[in-house]
């Protein structure tokens, strides 16, 4: 047995028990206990977590923040008609136990089990699509206004954003137009100042100093209420008196809150770890009219104090003793580094010997390894927080001044910069070299965080090169090559996880731009690789030569844009079979890009493309995934192997 921290409840390995936690199958049983039993409750849920993340890794801190007003929300509002929309979903593991998901939770990440955020294709409680920041505004308010246009009277909607995600540019878009239209939206601001690394920026500050008292907004409720009894108060004179109240409180406190400000009544902040009272203030305000903020103070991991004293380390986790919080070691002897790591030396390396060099990061400094070139060079290291857009157009603005950035964004959350990337980087040929972390399937985080529509989504962009490194001392030549003169914006994609070699820690050297090499010859089929999927592709060339005689010619592309079309024209003139693998989707990729110059040149070989299909891959570990896509070893010799 096993105690967990600060907690009194005594756990078996296999199967604790939980007095109150054990009776809730869903929220309407959680709506049946009085709030006084409420505190047990969040106790008993918190243990719970910890003890099925210390088992089955996932992410942590955020959830445990989150216990007190998970529980309030499903025991004020009537879930699931009532609706509650999350921001990315750290937070919801203690959502997911109490809508139904509590025997299942143990499978959390895991490939078949349930999904590492919430989903409306998983339950009727998850309301909309988790696992990139700042949409959950948006999202509620379409939700809200909907409900209104349908004459659904009565019906909540309640959007919950953490601190770092309302510094995403759509949380202020979303904020924006809920200030403009009418609708009834209740948002949560949890606000424990993080976001996967501290929280940065205006905004930070901002949250932490602002006040406002309890007795100033009964007062304002009941008067409200009292001058709509005697119809003194229409929606004209509502506007008026909140834009006064807002100018006069402003003076007393010396202070003006951005959100009144944009005429969205604000409360709080209160404190987040008070079951009873979000209690009260939710069923205080949950039936005002108009826009409105609830400002609560939580703290990320909250109830495990490994968790509390360093809320970046135990964002995620992996297997851990929940008595002593000591991480239970995997055994990594002599294993070859992760390609972040590699990432984050070479680019200390290449720092001192250029000090042009800036790094760039939304949020990732600890997930990227750009905490790296923070320890080295702070003044050269910015971490912009949840705004990838930002993060794009800040370093164009650097390239354009003469600097070097080196811009870490994971594949997936590039997406949000899209328009970024083409109008203020690439138009004007900027040389921003974009480090793309996570590329291809990442695992157990799922379809929202698999980086898999990079490269058909780039490489239509004009001036950009984009390319990927089959190992870590490509990698290492790679971004050596991209942070020299004349190279322009550069691209280099490379996945989750460990490489390859122990001895990757090579001179660098410059690679010309557009040649791939040619790792081995044959004669029946060439299989053309881009990335580190062609190791995998390597061993299945050894098995089918070694199996079925055949002679296989094996290419590391290496840059999808632009091609070595010298490389591509000897296959197309040797070879009536190719087989592309790449680790990225089918449509639009490199496969695609080979399909096109073949036509192009009045080639005519067979072409199977290997490579992620035309849908989001569910979440699982990446072997799992890999077999499951058809682009793990035994998926590869089979395409080599059929006709032949």
């Amino acid at each position: 047995m096993y105690f967990c921290i600060q907690s009194g409840i005594k756990m078996n390995d296999e199967k604790p028990t939980y007095s109150l936690l054990e009776q809730i199958n869903d929220p309407a049983d959680l709506r049946k206990l009085p709030v006084s039993q409420l505190k047990q409750v969040c106790k008993e849920l918190r243990d719970d977590i910890i003890k099925e993340v210390s088992r089955n890794p996932g992410h942590f801190g955020s959830s445990l923040g989150t216990v007190e007003l998970t529980v309030a929300l499903h025991y004020v509002f009537q879930t699931p008609d009532d609706l509650i929309v999350w921001d990315v979903g750290h937070q919801a593991y203690g959502h997911k136990i109490l809508t139904g998901r509590r025997e299942a939770f143990a499978t959390n990440r895991q490939f078949k089990g349930i999904r590492p955020f919430p989903s409306p294709e998983e339950s009727e409680y998850d309301t909309f699509a988790c696992g990139h920041a700042s949409n959950s505004i948006s999202a509620a308010l379409g939700m809200a206004v909907a409900a209104q246009l349908r004459g659904e009277k009565g019906k909540h909607v309640v959007a919950v954003i953490g601190d770092g995600s309302m510094s995403g540019g759509l949380a202020f878009e979303g904020l924006n137009n809920a200030s403009s239209t009418p609708n009834d939206l209740l948002i949560i601001l949890n606000d424990n100042d993080m976001s996967i690394d501290n929280s940065v920026g205006g905004m930070k500050h901002y949250l932490l100093n602002l006040t406002t008292t309890a007795s100033y907004n009964q007062l304002r409720y009941k008067a409200s209420r009292a001058m709509e009894k005697i119809g003194l108060l229409n929606e004209e004179r509502r506007k008026m008196l909140i834009r006064l109240g807002n100018s006069l409180k402003s003076i007393a406190a010396n202070q003006q809150n951005i959100f009144e400000g944009l005429n969205i009544r604000y409360f709080g902040p209160i404190d987040g770890h008070n079951v009873e009272e979000i209690i009260r203030v939710l069923n205080n305000i949950k039936d005002m009219k108009g826009p409105k903020l609830l400002h609560l103070h939580t703290k990320k991991g909250k109830g495990f104090k490994p968790a509390e004293e360093d809320p970046a380390f135990w964002h995620a986790t992996s297997k851990f003793n929940p008595e002593t919080g000591e991480r239970i070691p995997e055994n990594n002897e002599d294993l070859p580094p992760k390609y972040q790591d590699v990432f984050g030396e070479t680019l200390v390396e290449l720092a001192k010997q250029n000090e042009r060099i800036v790094g760039i990061t939304p949020a990732m400094l600890q997930g990227s390894s750009m905490n790296k070139l923070m320890e080295v060079f702070p003044e050269r290291t910015f971490d912009v927080g949840i705004a990838e857009g930002h993060a794009v157009t800040f370093s164009g603005g650097l390239a354009k001044e003469g600097l070097q950035p080196f811009c870490s964004i994971y594949s997936a959350f590039m997406q949000r910069a899209f328009d970024h990337i083409i109008h203020d980087v690439a138009f004007l040929k900027l040389p921003v070299v974009f480090c793309l972390d996570r590329a291809g399937l990442v695992g157990e985080d799922g379809p929202t965080h698999h980086g898999m529509l990079d490269m058909a989504a780039l490489r239509p962009i004009p001036n950009l090169t984009i390319a990927s490194p089959m190992n870590e001392v490509e990698l290492r030549h790679l971004m050596f090559t991209a942070q020299l003169p004349g190279k322009g914006p550069f691209v280099i994609r490379y996945p989750r996880g460990r490489g390859i070699s122990t001895d990757w820690h090579q001179p660098m050297q410059e690679i010309p731009v557009g040649k791939g090499r040619k790792l081995k010859d044959g004669q029946d089929i060439a299989v053309i690789t881009i990335g580190p999927i062609g190791n995998l592709a390597s061993k299945a060339i050894e098995r089918a030569e070694k199996e079925k005689g055949l002679s296989i010619a094996h290419y590391d592309l290496r840059f999808l844009k632009p091609l070595d079309t010298e490389m591509l024209h000897e296959i197309g003139q040797r070879f009536k079979h190719i087989v592309t693998v790449e680790d990225g989707i089918r449509k639009g990729g490199m496969g695609s890009a080979v399909l096109e110059f073949m036509a192009d040149h009045d080639y005519t070989p067979q072409v199977k493309r290997i490579g992620i299909p035309d849908v989001f891959v569910e979440h699982g570990s990446p072997d799992d995934l890999y077999h499951l896509c058809g682009m793990d070893e035994e998926g590869i010799y089979k395409q080599l192997t059929i006709e032949h």
